[in-house]
């Protein structure tokens, strides 16, 4: 308990303190005027309260991510609070905050475009396709990972409570917040969803302090726990706990907040904290999966009890528990709510992708059309798919993408004459994890672990060289302003 009260202590202070630092690296300008004013066109340029911008900013990056990939996360070990707290803190919402601002700075330009701008036409090419190809893979996870949660939730509803209905209702859903304008439909229901998300976690933290139960202390932080012996703490707890700590699917959403900002302070809010609220919410929903299990061998048998490794039954189990049968319902419609809320924006990300690159405005139903229904129709075949499988390049396309932008701001910072080590450290931790995952995991190249270890660091420690040689060559021209 100890620990885990330290690690929520350490992420409030980080947001306060270590957000705003990181605030006046970037400098923020309150007289700048941002896009939703000077490119407003009534759909996706508009000005927003703050608290509405957070808001979606949160429920966009959430997923279920902090939750399903906490509790799985936290079966390594202790070593999974230090992850989530200064992971969260010095990378993931570094990584928000940053992207988010210099999308800002370009008129709410989507990832592909911020990142090509400072890595060159390739990579640009590279970053459009993967970007692409994620929001797709995104918005079919979170239409099959709702859509099982509410047919267990209406079973015994006939046609209604089947998997399959609920996906049509999500899809729908979804097609229409793609293509309505952001006010009519996500900046409406969003509180609601906040208010379900957040009564989640507040209610499973009271339940933390109020229930009895074990919990893991940092004395072992680094002895692994996993069953599974061959999934060692580093890379595999650094991909499995994503969302939680760094994910490179939340650079992707920034963009549409950049596109609503009414001024440049509302950042550390919105990028920053959202991104610090979504650590809590992956420290909470960890140690409360660990107390109610018992043990990382009762966790692993309570997720095993349906046949299969399942992370959403800890979720029912402790809801049901810990906060009776209202509470329960309202807590499994928060963890609903987390995926649908980042299924909706990330087809509608990508519409936005693919308008950008392709210099098509999108003031018209019909050329929001146009560029949608190709990318939905994809999405309907990918629904086919084992979601197991689709679940494993999701995570592989996700952190890669955080390699690409921390890089690119990296260069940016650098290219401006700031303090671009906040970014040039996690760059290249991340560029060792995700090279040693691809490397060594059974869904990957399958070679042996220190050899894919040893490659990870080399790999880091490769295009570290390359940055210092285009840095010594940069200096030579001096920074750039503004």
């Amino acid at each position: 308990m100890v620990t885990f009260t330290t690690a929520l202590v350490l992420l409030v202070l980080g947001y306060i303190v270590y957000g705003a630092f990181v605030e006046r690296v970037f400098g923020t300008d309150l007289s700048r005027k941002t896009p939703c004013y000077t490119m407003a066109d009534g759909v996706d340029y508009t000005p927003m309260p703050e608290w509405k911008v957070y808001l979606i900013q949160f429920l966009n990056i959430a997923g279920t991510g902090p939750v399903f990939g906490a509790i799985l996360g936290i079966l390594y070990g202790p070593a999974a609070y230090l992850w989530i707290v200064f992971g969260c803190i010095f990378g993931g919402a570094v990584h928000d905050y940053l992207s988010g601002m210099i999308s800002l700075r370009k008129n709410g330009a989507s990832l592909p475009e911020v990142v090509g701008d400072e890595l060159g036409a390739g990579v640009r090419f590279v970053m459009r396709v993967l970007s692409l190809v994620l929001m797709v893979l995104v918005g079919t996870v979170f239409v099959t990972t709702p859509a099982g949660l509410l047919a267990s939730m209406t079973e015994g509803w006939g046609a209604w409570g089947t998997s399959l209905f609920w996906s049509v209702v999500i899809f729908i859903y979804y097609i229409l917040a793609t293509l309505l304008p952001i006010n009519a439909l996500i900046g409406r229901i969003y509180p609601l969803f906040g208010l379900a998300l957040l009564f989640m976690a507040v209610g499973v933290l009271v339940g933390i302090y109020t229930h009895d139960g074990w919990m893991p202390e940092i004395t072992s932080a680094f002895e692994n726990h996993h069953p599974d012996r061959k999934l060692n703490v580093f890379p595999m707890m650094f991909i499995t706990i994503a969302c939680g700590a760094i994910s490179g699917f939340h650079a992707t959403q920034s963009p549409m907040m950049a596109r609503c900002m009414k001024n440049e302070r509302m950042g550390r809010h919105v990028f920053y904290g959202a991104m610090i609220t979504e650590g809590i919410v992956a420290l909470v929903w960890a140690a409360a999966a660990i107390k109610f299990a018992g043990s990382y061998e009762g966790l692993v048998s309570l997720m095993a009890s349906s046949g299969k490794s399942n992370p959403a039954i800890v979720v029912n189990a402790i809801c049901r528990d810990w906060l009776g049968t209202t509470g329960a319902v309202l807590a499994i419609l928060g963890v609903v709510a987390a995926p649908v809320t980042s299924g909706d924006t990330a087809f509608r990300c990508a519409r936005l992708i693919a308008s950008d690159f392709l210099h098509y405005r999108q003031n018209g139903i019909l050329r929001r059309l146009v560029v949608s229904v190709p990318l939905f129709l994809i999405a309907a075949v990918l629904m086919n798919i084992n979601f197991d499988i689709l679940w494993r390049y999701f995570a592989w396309f996700n952190q890669t993408l955080s390699i690409f932008t921390l890089w690119a701001v990296t260069v940016w910072l650098a290219r401006k004459g700031k303090a671009f080590y906040v970014t040039l450290f996690p760059a290249l931790f991340m560029t060792a994890v995700c090279t040693t995952y691809i490397l060594v995991a059974a869904e990957g190249f399958g070679l042996p672990y220190l050899p894919g270890c040893m490659a990870g660091v080399l790999m880091a420690a490769f295009l570290l060289g390359a940055f210092v040689r285009w840095y010594v060559r940069m200096k030579k021209v001096g920074p750039q302003a503004g």
